[in-house]
C-alpha cells in the first residue's frame, strides 16, 4: 500500500446540489432532480470507460424521508421510472447493478423492480454500479451490530472471533471494497451519514460545482486530484518512499 494507482477502482459520490441547481433557475426542485438523474447517467458512462469497477450512488438517504411529502413521492417516482427505463441499456453495457440500504419503506412495486433489476444484471463485468437507497451509514452500523449479536446468539460465535472481519461480514456493503475515492458535490465539506464504516480511509473530494452541472470534465478533475495524492494508511512518508524502491 501506498503507492498510487493510475485509478481508483471504487468511486463512491454523494450528489448533492439538486434543488439548489433548480431554485437558482425558479424551477421547481423536481426539474433538479431529472437534471440530476441526467448527469449520472453520464458518470456512470465514463466511470465504465475509466476502467473504474465500482461507482456508488447516494441517491436516497434514510434522512431524506423527512422532506415533504410531495417532494419525497416525486422522487420515488422518478427512481421507479428511471429503473425501467435504463434497466436494459445498463444489462447490455456489462453494468452490474446492487442495491444496498433500507428498502421497506419503499412501495412494494419499486422493492420488486430492484430485485429484478439485481437478478436481471448479476453477469455485468464491466462496472458494478451500486445504488444506496434508503441508506444511511448508522442504520448500516446498526443492523450489522444486530446482526452480529444474532450470530453469537444463535450460532455460538466466540468472543475473541468477533474482529473487523467479521462485522464487515454483516453490513449491507458486505464483499465491496472500501471507496478509494470519495466525491462530493454541492459544495458541503462533509460526509452526511454515507458509507461511515468504508470511508475511514478513501481520499476525499469536495468541489462546488452542483451535481446536475457536474460533467466529464468535473470528473476528470476530481480523477487527476486522487492521482495526486498519496495513500500512506498510517505510514510515514519515508516508509512509503522505501517500500516503493524495495
Amino acid at each position: 500500500m501506498g503507492a498510487m494507482p493510475s485509478e481508483p477502482k471504487h468511486v463512491a459520490i454523494i450528489m448533492d446540489g439538486n434543488g439548489r441547481w433548480a431554485r437558482h433557475r425558479e424551477l421547481p426542485r423536481t426539474a433538479g432532480h431529472q437534471a440530476g438523474l441526467e448527469a449520472a447517467r453520464e458518470i456512470v458512462r465514463i466511470a465504465s470507460e475509466h476502467g473504474i469497477r465500482i461507482l456508488s450512488l447516494f441517491a436516497f438517504s434514510s434522512e431524506n424521508w423527512l422532506r415533504p411529502k410531495a417532494e419525497v413521492q416525486a422522487l420515488i417516482r422518478l427512481f421507479s421510472e428511471a429503473l425501467d427505463q435504463e434497466i436494459d441499456r445498463l444489462v447490455q453495457n456489462g453494468i452490474q447493478i446492487r442495491f444496498i440500504g433500507d428498502r421497506s419503506g419503499f412501495p412494494k412495486r419499486l422493492q420488486e423492480s430492484m430485485r429484478r433489476a439485481e437478478a436481471a444484471s448479476h453477469a455485468g463485468e464491466r462496472l458494478m454500479l451500486v445504488i444506496a437507497v434508503g441508506y444511511g451509514g448508522r442504520w448500516d452500523l446498526c443492523q450489522a451490530a444486530y446482526r452480529l449479536a444474532r450470530r453469537i446468539h444463535d450460532e455460538g460465535l466466540p468472543e475473541d472471533q468477533i474482529n473487523e472481519s467479521e462485522f464487515e461480514s454483516c453490513l449491507s456493503t458486505v464483499g465491496l471494497p472500501d471507496p478509494d475515492l470519495f466525491i462530493r458535490t454541492g459544495g458541503e465539506r462533509r460526509i452526511s451519514n454515507f458509507l461511515l464504516w468504508n470511508l475511514a480511509y478513501s481520499e476525499l473530494y469536495f468541489t462546488d460545482t452542483l451535481w446536475p452541472d457536474f460533467t466529464v470534465k468535473h470528473f476528470e478533475e476530481a480523477l487527476n486530484d486522487y492521482r495526486g495524492r498519496q495513500r500512506r494508511f498510517g505510514r510515514t512518508p519515508d516508509q512509503i518512499r522505501c517500500r516503493r524502491h524495495a
